[in-house]
């Protein structure tokens, strides 16, 4: 299937219509992203306020109740009552985090919000680890190690607080839950140590597991604080040059590296319970007042974004609307330019150069120079302009070629118009001496000879006359007044070879004006010898004329093999617009012939299928050159002159030629084959030897 054709407008748009596309869809893409980050800046404190802060709360609470139940594993009956409240506190924090967390649900991301619903669930599942531990059916560590599962989870929720496109804020909030993972990490070391003061010895588990959590605990807290900034670093450097961070962090080498399993802790160990809570307070607090701090800090950095994007998105809007209007304005001037050009090529192939080819044909002179002026287009493209340029150069070769073949043409027509005027004037010397001779000869062999050179001196008469046609010139021949169109269809029957197969049946009364007679005669010998050539030599072909409503009808039937419909349609159109003629088809010259004399007297020549299988063809002559013979001998002219009375024993002997009054006193001499026949010889088609032949023996009986 062939593509769809598209005009230069469509495509020139098609080409900056993609890259505009991309450009708008990368504006707003990035204009999404970065509102969207402002946006995010501006959830930060709603999390913060309501999902942050409450899970906190929990959090601590959770490691409360881990370090009473730890305290309580160790069989340390006074903390059964602090561990009961405890655990009120954690399930009030609890609800309280489910109710206030809905207020940010929508704010909060899913990944956070995933992990705070975890957080909740385990929590409620609480019952059957605090079971175990009322049991004593577990140990401090294992009940520790619980207890630090759900609280891992609430510090994962944390990691899922990334939600600030500012790598600072996001390097700040990494350092603070780093710091928050390492109390906790230290809230699990109170919790053990507490546990192993209430029976007073440490197992080889125990001291294993703390000396895995001090570790642990330094490595998060020295990269939380190697993060922060100056302003976040200046509480938790007060802590850590502090005599109770320096007692604790003695108290955990003590317990690690100088306590043996198995064996009591030392003295000063008791105050490790107050030392340990001490600092995990003083760090939450630390830590809150930074995470405080960033979210303080999101705000303004929000609207500050917002505020960018605002002036950065109206700077890339206007920059889209820019880019859309100087393309569309290139673009509609190239596509102007184009189209331009365009025209000015049609211009020159549709009308330009054809009326110039018309021109020539009429053989008017055409000035190469004067009508090729140079193919104007509107336009600076460099490219467009040379096209126009090529265009102008095309214009000047085409009219320049088409000077020279009419030029060839012209000479062509005037060596055949020189060869057949020629021609012509030895045909008809030639004719006046054969008339000559046909009033002179007696000896009927004799005449009938002359009689067959007479008839082809006529027939080459009608080629030298078609040459005179296709050089566009006239025939000498002419007449001045009407000629019946009996006698012109007899002359023109009497212009064919075979002229005894062919019957005329054409009234009398209807005649053609006089010049139109020449043409008219030649037009109907063509068709007529056509009919004649293509027919079986048995076969009659018939000429009938009759009076129509537009004028008189004329038709020439054979009875040949005829021809195809696609053949005929072609001849059809040829005879009704022929063509420029070509020295190469010169196949059917007469066809062409016929062409230009029926254009030429308005004539309407067509051809159809014959009923007997043959061709007829329909000669329809307009009332514009018909005229009606109301009987009036004197103003109708014959071709073929009455022939005077002569005594019969005289008929062999041909009488004289017709006078020049007969002929056209400003044309060549006329000679119609046959012209001085007897009427009996021309009254019907026969044997020239045989008429001759009867009229001598009716000579003899009337002597």
């Amino acid at each position: 299937m062939a593509g769809r054709k598209r005009s230069i407008r469509f495509k020139i748009f098609a080409i900056l219509l993609v890259p505009l596309t991309a450009l708008a869809v990368i504006w707003g893409f990035a204009a999404t992203l970065t509102v969207q980050s402002g946006l995010e800046l501006l959830k930060i404190q709603t999390v913060y306020d309501n999902v942050v802060v409450p899970t906190r709360s929990l959090l601590g609470e959770i490691q409360q109740e881990r370090l009473l139940s730890a305290a309580y594993l160790g069989r340390k009956s006074s903390t059964r009552d602090d561990l009961e409240a405890q655990r009120k506190r954690t399930d009030a924090s609890l609800e309280e985090l489910v109710r206030v967390s809905q207020k940010a649900r929508d704010e909060t991301p899913p990944a956070m919000w995933q992990r705070i619903q975890e957080l909740i669930d385990q929590v409620r599942r609480f019952d059957g680890l605090r079971g175990r531990v009322d049991g004593h059916s577990l140990s401090r560590l294992e009940a520790i190690e619980d207890y630090s599962t759900v609280a891992e989870v609430g510090f994962q929720a944390y990691d899922r607080l990334m939600i600030s496109p500012d790598m600072d804020l996001i390097e700040q909030t990494k350092a603070i839950i780093l710091i928050g993972r390492s109390r906790e990490v230290m809230s699990q070391e109170s919790a053990l140590i507490t546990g192993v003061l209430a029976i007073g010895r440490i197992s080889p588990d125990e001291r294993d597991a703390f000396a895995k959590m001090v570790g642990q605990r330094r490595l998060l807290y020295q990269l939380g604080n190697s993060q922060l900034d100056a302003e976040l670093i200046k509480g938790f450097a007060a802590v850590n040059a502090s005599p109770a961070y320096a007692s604790f962090m003695s108290m955990e080498n003590e317990i690690m590296v100088g306590v043996q399993p198995n064996t009591r802790l030392p003295r000063d160990a008791n105050t490790w319970h107050t030392t340990a809570e001490g600092m995990v307070g003083t760090l939450s607090q630390i830590s809150g007042d930074g995470s405080k701090a960033i979210a303080d800090r999101a705000l303004p950095l929000a609207k500050g974004v917002l505020y960018r994007i605002g002036i950065a998105g109206a700077l890339g809007l206007l920059a889209v609307i820019a880019t859309l209007f100087i393309s569309v304005r290139f673009a509609r001037g190239l596509a102007a330019e184009l189209i331009g050009l365009q025209r000015a090529a049609l211009e020159l192939a549709d009308r330009r150069l054809p009326a110039i080819v018309q021109r020539l044909r009429r053989g008017e002179d055409v000035d190469v120079a004067t009508e090729t002026p140079p193919l104007v287009t509107r336009g600076d493209t460099a490219e467009v302009v040379e096209v126009g340029n090529a265009f102008t150069s095309v214009q000047h070769t085409a009219v320049e070629a088409a000077v020279g073949q009419a030029e060839l043409r012209k000479g062509v027509g005037n060596v055949f118009l020189n060869l057949a005027r020629r021609s012509q004037s030895l045909l008809q010397r030639q004719l006046a001496l054969l008339d000559g001779l046909e009033q002179q000869v007696a000896d009927p062999d004799m005449m009938e000879k002359l009689f067959a050179v007479d008839h082809l001196t006529t027939r080459m008469r009608r080629h030298a006359e078609g040459l005179i046609i296709l050089s566009g010139a006239h025939p000498g021949r002419g007449w001045r007044n009407p000629v019946s169109l009996f006698d012109v269809a007899r002359a023109a029957v009497e212009e064919v070879e075979d002229y005894l197969r062919v019957s005329v049946v054409v009234p009398q009364g209807p005649a053609v004006i006089g010049g139109s007679v020449t043409d008219l005669v030649h037009l109907l010998a063509e068709l007529v010898e056509n009919a004649t050539i293509f027919s079986p030599p048995h076969t009659q072909v018939i000429v009938r004329g009759e009076v129509v409503a537009r004028g008189f009808a004329v038709e020439i039937e054979d009875r040949g093999l005829g021809i195809s419909p696609e053949e005929l349609a072609q001849l059809n159109e040829r005879l009704a617009d022929p063509p420029e003629f070509d020295l190469a088809d010169s196949d059917r010259l007469g066809l062409f012939v016929v062409g230009l004399l029926a254009r030429r007297h308005g004539v309407r020549v067509s051809l159809r299928t014959s009923p007997y299988g043959g061709t007829s063809a329909v000669v329809l002559l307009p009332k514009e050159i018909v005229v009606e013979n109301a009987g009036d001998e004197h103003s109708v002219e014959r071709l073929i002159p009455p022939r005077p009375p002569v005594p019969p024993v005289l008929a062999l002997t041909p009488p004289a030629p017709g006078t020049a009054a007969d002929r056209d006193e400003d044309s060549l001499p006329k000679r119609v084959r046959q012209a001085n026949l007897a009427p009996q010889l021309r009254e019907e088609p026969r044997d020239v030897f045989s008429s001759f032949q009867a009229g001598w023996q009716r000579a003899q009986e009337e002597s």
